[in-house]
């Protein structure tokens, strides 16, 4: 049965950003994720989620200048300082929210870029983040996103990373919604891929909402499918709730998630 993690970043966003542990708890999530949650107190994070009982499974790196466009750090030529300060922030307020693995966003290059540059610059940030994040006994994941100019497009292309640095704690994350407007072919790639992936996350397609009947992917497959090879990680439900979360999650009734009678 899969393990689900609740984004409080997009879901239960009818209450503030702490309370949302709770209300996932109450709603049978086992844990949480976030993207930024740098607007709270970790240690008031991880209070939150040691009441409620449930882990903080994911969390994001800073990623920069948001306000201005910036989608991370680590692929952005001249800016590695600024990676490592952002690496320092992220894993001081991991150890401090009791987080378990940290999500390192690549950014968006300039159109101009030399591409083996941009490789070269990106695989040196991200084995620096996961050399560093051994000695935190953390995991270091890294997505593809589709958005403009961003430096991993394809789920084929983060693969090829992980399994060319190497190290046990550097992971994939499997981003369904992006793989499957990216790439699709989603069993084929968990199959052949299962080894490197470290997180899972799901949202509806082609709406990034729920993941129920009204969009392309057969979610009970894919959840049938992770469990059948294996995957015992988190499936992190990162989608826009098109209306009350926890309406919403009937998606989710038969593995105990939404509203308790």
């Amino acid at each position: 049965m899969p393990r689900f993690a609740a984004n409080i970043s997009l879901l239960f966003n009818e209450r503030p950003f702490l309370e949302r542990i709770k209300a996932a708890a109450d709603a049978g999530f086992q844990a949480v994720e976030c993207q930024f949650p740098y607007h709270v107190d970790a240690i008031d994070l991880a209070d939150a989620c040691g009441t409620a009982g449930v882990k903080l499974a994911l969390m994001n790196a800073p990623p920069g200048d948001w306000n201005a466009g910036e989608r991370g750090l680590a692929a952005l030529p001249g800016r590695e300082q600024d990676f490592r300060d952002s690496i320092d922030v992220a894993f001081e307020y991991a150890e401090l929210a009791e987080a378990e693995r940290i999500h390192v966003m690549a950014g968006c290059v300039p159109e101009d870029a030399d591409p083996d540059e941009i490789c070269e610059l990106y695989e040196k940030n991200i084995a620096y983040a996961a050399d560093h994040a051994k000695n935190e006994g953390l995991e270091i994941v890294i997505e593809n996103i589709l958005l403009p100019e961003y430096f991993l497009v394809l789920p084929d292309q983060v693969a090829d990373v992980v399994r060319r640095l190497d190290r046990k704690n550097l992971k994939m994350q499997f981003d369904c919604y992006h793989a499957q407007r990216t790439q699709g072919n989603l069993a084929d790639f968990i199959e052949n891929n299962l080894d490197i992936i470290g997180h899972v996350q799901i949202a509806g397609v082609p709406g990034r909402h729920e993941p129920d009947k009204f969009n392309e992917v057969n979610w009970r497959f894919v959840f049938d499918y992770l469990d059948a090879q294996g995957y015992a990680g988190w499936v992190g439900a990162e989608y826009n709730p098109r209306g009350d979360t926890l309406r919403g999650l009937a998606w989710g009734k038969d593995w105990g998630l939404g509203a308790k009678e």
